[in-house]
């Protein structure tokens, strides 16, 4: 029986943890906020805040990566999964950002929906980044990553669908048309983060 031993530094698996925690606080906000629906700019500025916070721990694990003689995983991998992950981020960003830009109103129950399912995507992927240390049962957070990212899609299309379907007025449309796409978005990051995740976890069993 073989063993690969990961070269031990805590503080990278700490960063990827507390990167991924700060993500999903992004996602409960949005997720809070397109619930509630009240003092939009300020929660805004609140996932805004969120979003800068994620630029500085990037900043830090390239700071360590470019210091590092040996890395836990490959860098090109650490480097991927960090750049997803701020994927995912700014789109929650820029999701918050249009519903201020455009004076929405209020949410649709499809953005509310696609929301918690972004939400519910990022908290798999903080469960697998807090495994990757131990490099075991990663993979049911992998398949849930996808089975979301797959719910999504299908409220998505079923959401634009609707749009011509009842025959809003041109300019409802392109403002949820373009809210869905933004919300795909960050939950196709979500998947694309959790694919970088799996090739980690393969590489290093």
């Amino acid at each position: 029986m073989t063993f690969r031993l990961l070269p031990r530094d805590a503080r990278f698996f700490q960063l990827f943890v507390a990167e991924a925690e700060n993500l999903v606080e992004a996602a409960r906000r949005l997720e809070s906020m397109l619930e509630v629906y009240d003092r939009v700019e300020e929660r805004v500025a609140e996932i805004q805040v969120l979003e800068h916070r994620g630029d500085e721990i990037d900043r830090e694990i390239a700071r360590r990566l470019e210091a590092a003689f040996v890395t836990p995983f490959d860098r090109e991998d650490i480097h991927e999964l960090t750049s997803r992950i701020d994927d995912i981020l700014d789109g929650i960003q820029s999701i918050a950002e249009i519903f201020v830009i455009y004076g929405i109103e209020r949410p649709t129950e499809e953005a509310r929906r696609m929301a918690g399912l972004l939400a519910a995507a990022t908290a798999q992927l903080l469960e697998g980044v807090r495994k990757l240390d131990r490099l075991k049962n990663l993979d049911e957070h992998i398949v849930e990553i996808h089975r979301l990212e797959n719910e999504a899609d299908g409220l998505s299309r079923a959401a634009v669908g609707r749009l011509f379907k009842n025959g809003d007025h041109p300019l409802e449309v392109i403002k949820w048309r373009d809210v869905y796409r933004e919300q795909e978005e960050a939950i196709d990051a979500a998947e694309d983060a959790a694919e970088v995740l799996e090739r980690m976890y393969h590489k290093g069993t």
